[in-house]
């Protein structure tokens, strides 16, 4: 086993080496772009992780992890276009660098290009690993479906928003760890955990995230802080504040995000108050524990050394107190 850091680095030393800069340019360039603004790593960083803990060389799977952050991206760069969105990870988005064409056709070139990468692999692993990758990507689509949908509605509820996170960001990060079991050839009760204890981890990162969103520091969140509330999304926030609140207090938060405003620095504040006197930004805090928990009790059913199980541990504790 290695380090988090040093998985980070193998699998950015692998990165460097992919000849991804081809003709047309105007196609290329935004995908080596999108890749190349750095970001934390973490679902290729679990392949090679998840890999090792069931006894494989993390070697072994760099193409998949290399797909999953690939399809990662290219779902970011979609993303950012529904989004609107200025910045991701510090920089310009790829529709605002270059047009809103470029970035829509490069990014459906990033998933045929991460579907190649599971070429690599013998027919039996490359078909696991295609079926999960095809589910996967589905899901993601649904939840960024159910994303845009919330956007609209006025009454979503909190299992609902959990089932869109779920599929929207979770999904990826259960799938990319049991790439890593696939490719070790574990059992199947050890794959199917780690994918569970991927699925509860994914569900705490996107709660962190929505968190960040409101309250994060913008010079280490590399995002615009308040976009969520910009874009009047129905995140956890925001859900448990309509639910902790009195009705006049409510309906305030609920006329707010039902508006696109003039001067969104108001709006962020009126909104961000309004999480912190109901108790929703305390409450969401309470639930990345949860979720965290929940993954560090699937653990204790995996057929691994204690010290590997300590090793995922470790990287949820730090999951949860990240400002990134």
């Amino acid at each position: 086993m290695h380090a988090i850091h040093q998985y980070q680095e193998f699998f950015i030393t692998y990165l460097k080496k992919q000849n991804i800069n081809k003709e047309p340019k105007n196609l290329y360039e935004p995908v080596d772009y999108i890749l190349s603004l750095g970001g934390k790593r973490m679902r290729p960083v679990l392949t090679l992780l998840t890999a090792e803990v069931f006894d494989a060389n993390y070697k072994n799977a760099l193409p998949a992890a290399m797909a999953v952050e690939v399809f990662h991206n290219f779902s970011l760069v979609h993303d950012d276009i529904m989004d609107d969105a200025p910045l991701r990870r510090g920089e310009q988005t790829v529709h605002e660098k270059w047009n809103l064409n470029t970035g829509i056709l490069s990014g459906d070139a990033m998933l045929i290009l991460a579907y190649q990468y599971f070429e690599q692999y013998e027919p039996s692993i490359f078909r696991d690993l295609a079926k999960l990758f095809s589910r996967t990507a589905l899901e993601v689509c649904e939840g960024q479906q159910w994303d845009v949908d919330f956007e609209t509605r006025g009454d979503v509820t909190i299992p609902e928003y959990l089932k869109m996170i779920e599929y929207k960001t979770a999904v990826l990060v259960a799938a990319a760890m049991k790439m890593g079991a696939i490719i070790a050839n574990t059992s199947e009760e050890n794959a199917n955990l780690i994918y569970d204890f991927g699925l509860h981890l994914g569900i705490a990162f996107q709660l962190q995230d929505d968190y960040l969103d409101a309250f994060g520091d913008p010079e280490t969140f590399g995002k615009q802080v308040g976009g969520d509330i910009i874009e009047n999304k129905k995140t956890y926030l925001f859900l448990k504040a309509v639910a902790f609140s009195d009705a006049k207090q409510a309906q305030e938060l609920k006329d707010l995000f039902a508006i696109h405003s003039n001067d969104n620095v108001e709006k962020i504040h009126k909104a961000k108050t309004i999480f912190n006197q109901s108790g929703a930004s305390v409450a969401t805090q309470e639930a990345i524990k949860e979720f965290t928990f929940k993954a560090f009790e699937t653990l204790e059913k995996m057929d691994i050394d204690s010290s590997k199980k300590q090793v995922l541990r470790s990287f949820g504790e730090n999951l949860m107190g990240r400002k990134v």
